[in-house]
């Protein structure tokens, strides 16, 4: 079947892991997306319903704006993306607009601008709240008007919500599934200093995200979590009722002459059956 991409593009996005995420997601009547980000597993699964989260505000109220605007917002975002946009001086212009706009309209038009003009479509902030991505520097930067249209589509069976892991889990009841996948846990002990801050997830909450994983199967809730296969992610899932290695092709320096296939570890928290 033909797979859905995400109308932007995400650091650490599930589309190349779409087959082994489905093939152990559990069957249920509501999805539950604690770390939706481009959302490529909501767009490629089949729940009756969605809830779907993000600590990023811009991020939410895009996909809010994208579900109950559909028309106008492809009309005003599709204006963006003409030559005279994409370069350098324009793109700083318009970051420092979308730093300084709180129209919600224009922030999300501006959004979707730089997510697609930007460097390698990164989404960073810095310590003041300031989008700082640099220019990407590409030919002819894409507007994707039909995953924006597929997106609304499947949008209206969804709620979105700029809410963090514990509270979005804690939504949870019976005829949900949840699907965790949590910014990655490092390679190593010096990767973590790459961390953008507004994004760093520290190891103390991967734990407690463990924690709470077992918390919800002990109350009969199943949950996936997918994240690098290291010696710590081990340890914290260990209770999962499955651990499956997967591997993906992914670049894991800035150098892209350096993509390989990383490790990765989906771990299935499956209820007992009663």
């Amino acid at each position: 079947m033909k797979k859905n991409r995400a109308f932007l593009k995400w650091a650490g996005g599930k589309f190349p892991l779409l087959n082994d995420i489905e093939k152990h997601l559990p069957k249920g009547e509501c999805l539950i997306e604690p770390f939706v980000g481009a959302g490529s597993v909501f767009l490629n699964t089949r729940y009756s319903r969605y809830i779907l989260a993000d600590i990023n505000s811009d991020l939410i109220d895009l996909y809010n704006i994208v579900k109950t605007r559909t028309a106008e917002y492809i009309g005003a975002a599709s204006a963006m993306f003409v030559a005279e946009n994409n370069c350098a001086e324009a793109y700083y212009l318009l970051r420092d607009e979308f730093n300084q706009c709180r129209e919600p309209l224009r922030r999300a038009v501006l959004f979707l601008y730089l997510n697609r003009h930007g460097y390698n479509g990164l989404c960073r902030y810095n310590l003041k709240g300031e989008f700082n991505v640099p220019f990407g520097r590409y030919k002819k930067p894409y507007f994707p008007e039909a995953e924006l249209n597929h997106f609304a589509e499947r949008a209206q069976h969804a709620e979105f919500h700029c809410m963090s892991y514990e509270e979005c889990m804690a939504l949870a009841d019976d005829g949900s599934v949840v699907y965790c996948d949590p910014p990655y846990a490092p390679l190593s002990a010096t990767a973590n200093f790459t961390a953008y801050h507004t994004n760093s997830f520290s190891p103390k909450q991967q734990a407690h995200l463990a924690e709470l994983a077992e918390k919800l199967v002990s109350q009969q809730i199943p949950v996936l979590i997918s994240n690098h296969d290291t010696p710590d992610t081990r340890e914290w899932y260990k209770a999962a009722d499955k651990q499956v290695k997967v591997k993906v092709r992914r670049s894991i320096s800035s150098n892209g002459g350096t993509r390989k296939k990383v490790d990765e570890l989906l771990a299935l928290y499956r209820p007992a059956t009663k």
